[in-house]
């Protein structure tokens, strides 16, 4: 029967050996276990298994086998994972013959062993998530087992092959119990996810497990200044005096915001972001600033290397994309996301901020004052990252939205020339051009005071600094019956 090889800390009896070996028609053990793992894949192999009482019997090798032998090991919670796919007599036996102690007991082994067996403990992890869709029974069972002490551990492998799937599990237990979710960012719980997320940025991910639980944790609970002031001290050394530094961030700060935007982007009708969570983010954002004093212009984009920069970019990004997620979805009735940003003086910081920049490449070329050896005046500041300017013009682009009282403002703080002069090709900032006019679209859409202004400015000659206007193929024109002014097409 091939089970001497075996290294078994109990016998296994008969009658175990005989069940799994007439379900698989074998007489080998390890092939035993390899061809119901290929029956457990359908869902009439798992009910048919079911109701042969495999579970218990492969439970019973496990509980037999030493840890030494993985190989064995991770063929029965290859079966596992599949004999729990959805199969409820399945997941209910497994929890009722106390399979989730076991398999914990033999994760929190690996995760403290010097070499563990990152396959071995990925199948487990996977056995657990499938054991957890079953219910809160199910979930509570597995939280209790694991909660904090165990994730901690199991994250602290650091490797992507168990990262993936210790984030489904939580997720999966969270999912039922949003009071675990908040316990996540806890003081019990927020190393966890620290752990998670330094693997995350180091190591990468293959699944959207991690992208789940950071949206429902930070935006769906509004977790995040909660979440991210704990990040704030994960590689802060014990004795280190905080508040000297302060306006630094952690990598695992940086990463997290990172993560925000393809959030937004992939679920832009799903995640909705409270007022909350777009003002911490502004405040993030307005706090990040300071590293634009000390910047030097970069010609690489986010990641950019330094964490207050990154910081500094990922805040910018997530607000573009709040403001365009309000353009799309309406405020039904609700207070503008937007409004309540803008009355935080949003714009008039936009504006600002991109004052001070220095012009694009191919306005600083035409500029004398610029011509000094850096290529910029001293007052003028550098982009931090590749694409710096490009998300300033697109967030101020989103805001103006058919928004008149954003376009009126523009106006007033004598930001139209500034946003004309952003309608240029720019080799330090990808789609500049692009973002630019989508701005003055949205500067001009039917607002006759803005549109007059852009007239007068070409009229008077101040527009013939902007040859990009015309490179654009656009150029003003003013409707001789009603007298308005706008750009359009020079294309008939």
């Amino acid at each position: 029967m091939a089970v001497d090889a075996l290294s078994l800390e109990h016998p296994l009896s008969e009658d175990t050996l005989q069940l799994l070996f007439s379900a698989s028609n074998s007489s080998n053990l390890e092939n035993s276990l390899e061809v119901l793992i290929s029956i457990s894949r359908s869902d009439y192999g798992r009910s048919d298994l079911a109701s042969r009482k495999v579970l218990p019997a492969v439970l019973s090798i496990v509980q037999s086998l030493t840890q030494t032998r993985h190989h064995v090991l991770s063929l029965c919670f290859k079966l596992f994972r599949n004999l729990c796919a959805g199969e409820a007599a399945n997941q209910n036996l497994f929890l009722e013959l106390g399979g989730v102690a076991v398999v914990s007991g033999i994760l929190r082994s690996q995760a403290g062993s010097p070499c563990p067996d990152h396959g071995l403990v990925r199948w487990g992890l996977q056995v657990l998530a499938n054991v957890s869709l079953a219910g809160k029974q199910h979930q509570r069972a597995i939280w209790e087992e694991l909660y904090p002490v165990g994730f901690g551990s199991l994250a602290r492998l650091g490797t992507k092959q168990t990262c993936d799937p210790l984030c489904m599990l939580i997720y999966t237990c969270c999912d039922g119990n949003p009071e675990w979710f908040r316990e996540l960012s806890n003081a019990n719980g927020w190393h966890i996810m620290a752990q998670i997320l330094r693997t995350a940025s180091s190591a990468s991910f293959d699944e959207d497990w991690i992208k789940l639980l950071i949206s429902r944790i930070c935006l769906e609970e509004c977790l995040l200044p909660v979440l991210f002031s704990e990040l704030r001290f994960v590689d802060a050394p014990k004795d280190e005096d905080t508040e000297s530094n302060e306006k630094e961030f952690s990598s695992e700060q940086a990463f997290l915001l990172r993560i925000l935007p393809e959030i937004l982007n992939e679920r832009i009708r799903d995640v909705t972001v409270s007022e909350d969570v777009a003002l911490f983010v502004f405040g993030i954002f307005k706090k990040s600033l300071g590293v634009l004093e000390h910047a030097t212009r970069s010609k690489f984009g986010l990641p950019s290397g330094s964490a207050a920069v990154d910081v500094l970019g990922y805040t910018l990004t997530i607000l573009r994309d709040i403001c365009a997620e309000d353009s799309v979805r309406g405020n039904n009735g609700k207070e503008d996301i937007v409004d309540v940003l803008l009355s935080y003086g949003l714009i008039e910081l936009l504006l600002s901020i991109l004052g001070d920049l220095e012009p694009p490449a191919i306005i600083r070329k035409g500029i004398k004052q610029f011509e000094n050896q850096d290529g910029a005046s001293c007052s003028s500041k550098p982009c931090p990252y590749k694409g710096f300017r490009r998300d300033i013009v697109a967030l101020i682009g989103n805001c103006l939205y058919r928004r008149k009282h954003v376009q009126d403002e523009i106006r007033q703080r004598n930001g139209i020339l500034l946003l004309l002069q952003q309608c240029v090709t720019d080799e330090d900032n990808p789609f500049l051009r692009e973002w630019g006019i989508w701005s003055v679209r949205n500067m001009l859409e039917g607002n006759e005071e803005n549109q007059k202004l852009v007239a007068e400015l070409e009229f008077q000659g101040s527009a013939d600094a902007l040859p990009e206007i015309a490179a654009l193929g656009l150029r003003v024109e003013v409707d001789q019956r009603t007298r308005r002014a706008k750009l359009v097409n020079n294309v008939p």
